[in-house]
């Protein structure tokens, strides 16, 4: 009797004799990346109701936890769901349902997968993107003729890859409207010989689309979970929506809360006087899943199409300087607008010209305005005098991928000096003490292993050019996955929620196949995901 009561005693005195907490999901035998504050690793983890509950060495929290799942990580790397901090992800889910057009090397090439998809869907507005000049031998602009004679009827528009060029057939003009009067304001409608070429450029596109019917629900809760299906696959657990109305917010809202969609969203309100109207005379919207607190504005439209707005002529074309596709006065009264509510300003902005009459209306509008984190995205090509507008009220948010897509042709545009300010990440960084990675995608390609590429190699897959384009503006590997992880959180007013793997936070993870931060450089685009979870549970 007296041993019995000596061990029950000496049990209530030791740690390994209590009885352990329930968890829901241990992580055991892990490389856990925490992107805390020290950027420190660890061995393992616990989950409990959707969230991080314990996060230490193997030891300490088997000792201290048991769960029905426990998951041996075979040593395998884990880290934070990687987040894109800008992206098109309603979109690109409807884009699958069109032309895909990425990657053509030829004009011609471009007809055929027309001609193939409209043999197989028999559609009756043609739509597709994906096209990029650039790409090909003849690197102009086409023209609508070949498309008029096979679809005398059937209207067609095409978007380029940035999404600020067109190209339609003559049906498609007919059915806008367009005709060599239209006047073209914030853009261009293309003329040669007094004649449409069926080039539309930023502004203009909006005709056409206008005319272009919205896809029925069905359509669009089956893109939303296509998109979502390949995103969860590359590890994505939040996607930055860059530009949505407020019909689509409400679609996302209803399918997250019936159960439906499950990945998380960060809504950008696209800039129009019925989405404003209706935003901005009310609060920020907040569920777990989805944040409805920022506008997206267009500043100018995009270098490979000319848009840019420049301070300078294009080196590649003589007198030509690109475009704002708004006054400034707009522009200014719209951010006034926002200032005085608690929504943050996220503005597209590509050309000097545009970052400048962006930076310096943010900077008036935000001294002393407190925590407001109002974002430039893209922010792809600075004049040196306007770097030292950037700081943690004032974010950069960029693609690097643009980067190793652009630099085949980028300087052809800018010329060597102004090329400098371009896709300065890292100077951009130094200046602002954070940066938020995206990709852009249907622009780029969804996966976020060329996004981390990219910003650390600052090469094509390749490996071109040798020792990387602008190699002073590579970020570090630690930097990059901060990027994509805590400093998107942060852009996103969401850092103490997700963003590392720390306790309290939402228990969104991936485990990859390889480790990033340390695999040659090369081997990064290859990395595969093994799985993806949220809210600690397995979604990939």
């Amino acid at each position: 009797m007296k041993k019995i009561l000596f061990v029950f005693l000496f049990c209530g005195m030791m740690t390994s004799c209590e009885e352990k907490e329930t968890a829901d999901l241990l992580v055991t035998n892990a490389k856990v990346y925490t992107v805390n504050d020290a950027f420190s690793t660890a061995e393992a983890f616990a989950v409990k109701n959707g969230k991080f509950l314990a996060v230490g060495t193997a030891a300490e929290i088997q000792e201290k936890y048991d769960a029905k799942e426990v998951i041996d990580a075979g040593g395998k790397a884990v880290f934070p769901g990687l987040i894109d901090a800008h992206a098109h992800f309603y979109r690109f889910g409807l884009q699958l349902q069109t032309v895909d057009l990425r990657g053509t090397k030829s004009f011609e090439e471009v007809v055929s997968r027309i001609v193939s998809f409209q043999e197989e869907k028999g559609v009756d507005f043609i739509t597709g993107r994906g096209w990029d000049q650039n790409d090909w031998e003849v690197k102009e602009f086409p023209v609508k003729d070949t498309l008029d004679q096979l679809f005398p009827n059937t209207p067609v528009a095409i978007t380029r890859i940035d999404g600020h060029a067109l190209l339609v057939n003559q049906a498609a003009l007919d059915a806008a409207g367009i005709t060599v009067d239209t006047p073209a304001q914030g853009g261009e409608i293309e003329k040669k010989d007094g004649k449409l070429t069926g080039i539309l450029i930023d502004n203009p596109m909006d005709l056409v689309n206008t005319v272009i019917s919205r896809p029925d629900v069905e359509d669009e809760i089956r893109a939303l979970l296509d998109a979502q299906e390949i995103a969860f696959g590359y590890g994505l657990t939040t996607v930055v929506d860059a530009g949505i109305d407020r019909e689509t917010i409400e679609l996302l809202d209803s399918l997250q809360k019936n159960g439906t969609l499950d990945i998380r969203l960060y809504a950008m309100i696209s800039n129009t006087k019925e989405n404003l109207d209706y935003y901005l005379e009310r609060e920020p919207y907040k569920t777990e899943k989805l944040n409805v607190r920022s506008v997206k504005f267009y500043g100018d439209g995009a270098l490979g199409s000319r848009g840019a707005a420049l301070k300078q002529p294009y080196s590649d074309k003589h007198g030509h300087y690109g475009a704002l596709l708004s006054p400034v006065s707009e522009f200014h009264a719209t951010a006034a607008r926002i200032a005085d509510t608690d929504y943050q300003m996220n503005s597209h902005a590509i050309g000097d010209s545009a970052n400048a009459v962006i930076l310096k209306i943010y900077d008036s509008l935000l001294t002393d305005a407190g925590d407001r984190r109002w974002r430039v995205e893209h922010a792809q090509v600075i004049d040196q005098e306007d770097f030292r507008y950037f700081n943690q009220n004032i974010i950069p948010s960029v693609q690097p991928t643009h980067a190793t897509s652009d630099m085949y042709w980028a300087g052809d545009r800018l010329g060597e000096d102004r090329e400098k300010g371009a896709y300065a990440f890292k100077q951009l960084l130094d200046q602002a003490g954070v940066i938020a990675l995206g990709t852009d995608f249907p622009i780029e390609e969804v996966n976020p292993f060329l996004t981390f590429y990219a910003a650390v190699a600052r090469k094509d897959l390749q490996e071109y050019p040798e020792g990387g384009y602008m190699p002073e503006q590579a970020l570090s590997r630690e930097e990059t996955l901060k990027g994509m992880t805590i400093w998107a959180a942060y852009s996103n007013f969401e850092e103490d929620e997700k963003g590392s793997i720390e306790p309290g936070k939402f228990a969104d993870f991936v485990i990859l196949d390889r480790d990033i931060m340390e695999v040659p450089e090369n081997e990064i685009p290859q990395t595969k995901v093994r799985a993806t979870y949220l809210d600690g549970k397995k979604v990939y």
